[in-house]
């Protein structure tokens, strides 16, 4: 099979795609990129393996459970977005793999059989593989947020690509939330994406020292008090292994500059 890419996404506001917004357009642009990446790939994966911004666990965890339901973990959206469909199975067969090639580089894992996919998951993926037939795998952040031993998951991760396996990271590459919409937001969201861009395209050695210090970062702070939603790009940029990264889409969001890369 042909290599696949990895894919840091961004997944948008709870189940933005799904419901009416103010401005109407302000996810359009977005839906439209997510819809045309099963296009933009060389083959169709047989899989997909998820990182989603919205799963902590002690360990990393692998969601096992061959059909998967959805958790609806947004608050406060209309009663018809908690009545989504995304039925993808699962992949129980690739967590067994996936944890192996964990437990080869001394990184022990754990599973979960009844957790559903989350919405990091389950709202980027319904617009970009709407037939839900691909079997999908949700891997868990590791609490701490350690950039480096994400990108070791990463690393340890990069064989797949050649399996046929697409592996995503799911979350923003600005999230501060007190700032959408907000003035500043433009100029903080401008100056961590530029830096962004040059990071992920760097060399590989140059990129990991760049992206396990992102907190130096021209307004790194500001862009994410909390990183949990730029840790999954960590993952993507260690199975990316020597290949490059570029950003490939990029929008203004509620005042608030987001971007997505692929690497390979």
């Amino acid at each position: 099979m042909a290599r696949l890419p990895t894919i840091f996404l961004p997944h948008g506001g709870g189940p933005c795609f799904f419901m009416d917004w103010t401005p109407a357009d302000a996810w359009d642009r977005m839906a439209s990129w997510l819809r045309g990446i099963p296009g933009s790939l060389p083959e169709q994966p047989k899989a997909l393996l998820v990182i989603s911004a919205h799963w902590e666990e002690a360990l990393p965890t692998l969601l096992t459970s061959p059909a998967p339901p959805l958790l609806f973990d947004y608050y406060g959206f209309p009663p018809h977005t908690y009545k989504l469909a995304w039925p993808a199975p699962g992949a129980p067969e690739l967590a067994l793999q996936v944890a192996a090639l964990l437990r080869n580089v001394g990184i022990t894992t754990a599973t979960n059989t009844e957790r559903g996919y989350d919405h990091g998951v389950f709202i980027p993926l319904k617009v970009a593989f709407p037939d839900a037939t691909v079997p999908t795998l949700q891997l868990s952040l590791q609490v701490g947020l350690d950039p480096a031993v994400h990108q070791a998951i990463g690393r340890a991760l990069a064989p797949l690509r050649d399996e046929g396996v697409l592996i995503v990271g799911s979350g923003m590459s600005f999230h501060n939330m007190r700032l959408f919409n907000q003035p500043q937001a433009r100029a903080i969201s401008q100056a961590f994406d530029a830096w962004l861009e040059d990071a992920v395209s760097s060399n590989a050695s140059e990129r990991a020292d760049l992206l396990t210090t992102w907190w130096r970062a021209p307004l790194g702070r500001e862009a994410h008090p909390r990183e949990e939603h730029l840790i999954p790009l960590m993952v993507t940029a260690g199975a990316a292994g020597g290949d490059p990264g570029r950003v490939v889409f990029r929008d203004t969001v509620l005042g608030a500059v987001v971007s997505a890369v692929q690497f390979g």
